[in-house]
């Protein structure tokens, strides 16, 4: 049985925000310290937040931070934008909000590179990711001349199969390290133009995406945007196993009460939309709970 942390860990190095958010908020719990990110135009926007300032010491959590996601090495992501600011229950748009006023909301800014992991270490990971997660019983050995040619021939093949995938994963392994890395700087522009989210790599073992890294324009209709993202993740649930898929339809459900919480007082939908945002909350606080059952 595959521990579900392996399998977190893995959806991290795999790029995945949800559970790159889920380690981050396991280690830096101790430190009353939580964390909210999106993955914009190749940038990780990562949001700390906490009770004092005091528990938001920038040099101490900037290098805290680099070791966590460093350590991950997460697949094409290099760059991270760490921002600080003393706690809030409202998360509405945290993104636009810090980039509309950063003055006004942040304690502090800073961007950070992230080292590229070891070229050996990462080949390791990937031959570790792509292990079986159970062996087959060795198969009975015959004693006839006949038993030992076809063992021969069978070894020959797997022998072959083995060396031509250890080349294809050293290929790719070799490409990563050396191929063209293209970044842009994240717009901190009017909200009217927001920034064009880039969707992380999908992971092997969920068809779930994380969905906090798909801001919302400003000319779009809230309303029917939660609708859609709330109809899509009841249906993801059916399917939910892993305390990573868990993680991201809390993700979803807290998207979808934000997007409601956003219709504005004249929209005659405003009174159907404010009993959501609770109804939508408390389907996200499930799905958390759902997701720390699944990593005990």
């Amino acid at each position: 049985m595959v521990d579900p942390m392996d399998d977190i860990a893995k959806q991290a190095r795999q790029g995945s925000v949800a559970a790159i958010i889920q380690i981050l908020n396991e280690k830096l719990a101790e430190s009353g310290i939580r964390t909210r990110a999106m993955f914009v135009d190749g940038v990780l926007q990562l949001l700390c937040e906490a009770a004092t300032p005091q528990q938001l010491e920038q040099s101490t959590l900037v290098q805290r931070i680099r070791q966590i996601l460093e350590s991950i090495a997460p697949h094409n992501i290099r760059r991270v934008n760490i921002n600080s600011r003393i706690v809030r229950e409202q998360q509405l748009l945290w993104l636009e909000e810090i980039s509309r006023d950063p003055d006004a909301q942040l304690l502090w800014s800073e961007e950070i590179i992230l080292a590229k992991p070891n070229i050996l270490r990462r080949l390791g990971e990937d031959l570790k990711d792509r292990k079986p997660a159970k062996n087959k019983a060795p198969l009975p050995q015959p004693s006839s001349r006949s038993g030992r040619e076809k063992r021969q021939f069978w070894r020959g093949i797997v022998g072959g199969a083995s060396l031509s995938l250890f080349l294809v994963l050293v290929g790719w392994a070799i490409y990563d390290w050396l191929g063209p890395f293209t970044i842009a700087r994240v717009p901190t522009g009017s909200p009217n133009s927001p920034a064009q989210p880039t969707t992380p790599p999908a992971t092997s073992s969920t068809p779930f995406s994380a969905a906090t890294s798909t801001p919302v324009s400003a000319s779009s209709d809230p309303f029917a945007e939660a609708v859609r993202i709330a109809e899509q993740t009841a249906g993801a649930g059916k399917d939910a196993q892993t305390s990573a898929q868990w993680l991201d339809l809390a993700a979803r459900w807290q998207r979808a009460s934000d997007l409601m919480a956003a219709v504005p007082q004249t929209d005659p939908r405003y009174p159907t939309a404010q009993n959501r945002v609770t109804a939508y909350r408390q389907k996200s606080e499930i799905a958390q709970r759902e997701a720390q059952k699944r990593r005990s």
